[in-house]
């Protein structure tokens, strides 16, 4: 939980530093310091004339305040989904190197009950898929290769469900920002037929909207990197995995277990 709240404080931060900064560099950077000052007296009469993001978020009414808060949701999710993934897809956690050392001396040895002891004490996806290997060590190599193809699907598939939220994420963000821009443009015209064509009323509106699709992009572009990143990392450990899983049983075609 503590994470996740983290998360979406970030994701937060990262909102409004990115419009905020947006809303900073729309102003002209080389116009004098007397010309800004100028302009700022004269909007004093006619009225504000910088939009902020919080403007933009709590100024769209319920509708938009929702929309943003989901998106906020969805950058928070992704980034938590996307450090949980970092944590996950890694060879010490998949098949951590003293694991692969030990099995391997216990196998150079025939003794099969030391290598299922070793793999009981060890929490690895590796371990889980040696372990349903040896399980069915007296019933013959093709049994065990079965075993261990099957335990290792199941692995991969928890291991890609996991990562498989980050794609949601990034899949969610730009339809939210989508309805937002939908309902911006919705309350555009509604301006127009109440108001008339009034270009303040109306440069406010349409602004809401682009600010939700850009919120959107924000969230989806460095999730859906990160996603095929952290995706093709653990394509090439479970490829790495079954090669030195092949390695590991191999010894086992002429093994006989000994119980004391």
């Amino acid at each position: 939980m503590k994470k996740m709240m983290m998360a979406l404080a970030v994701s937060a931060l990262l909102f409004g530093a990115v419009f905020t900064a947006g809303s900073a560099y729309a102003q002209d950077p080389a116009q004098p310091a007397e010309a800004q000052v100028a302009n700022a007296a004269g909007a004093e009469d006619e009225g504000p004339g910088e939009t902020t993001f919080w403007m933009v978020v709590f100024g769209s009414g319920w509708v938009g305040v929702i929309l943003w808060a989901a998106l906020f949701a969805s950058g928070g999710f992704a980034i938590y989904f996307i450090i949980d993934g970092f944590i996950l897809v890694r060879p010490a956690k998949i098949m951590p190197q003293g694991l692969i050392d030990q099995v391997k001396e216990a196998m150079d040895q025939g003794d099969v009950m030391k290598a299922i002891e070793i793999c009981d004490q060890d929490p690895s996806s590796m371990a889980k898929i040696l372990k349903a290997g040896f399980a069915h060590v007296e019933e013959g190599f093709d049994v065990i290769d079965e075993a261990i193809g099957g335990a290792a699907d199941i692995e991969i598939e928890q291991m890609m469900q996991r990562l498989n939220w980050i794609s949601v994420c990034s899949a969610l963000a730009p339809m939210l920002g989508l309805l937002g821009t939908v309902q911006g443009m919705i309350l555009t015209f509604a301006t127009i037929a109440i108001q008339g064509v009034e270009i303040s009323s109306l440069s406010m509106t349409i602004s809401q909207a682009l600010y939700t699709t850009a919120g959107g992009l924000v969230v989806a572009i460095p999730a859906i990197t990160f996603f095929y990143a952290l995706r093709n990392t653990a394509n090439r450990l479970v490829l790495r995995m079954q090669v030195v899983t092949s390695d590991l049983i191999k010894n086992l075609r002429n093994v006989e277990v000994v119980e004391e």
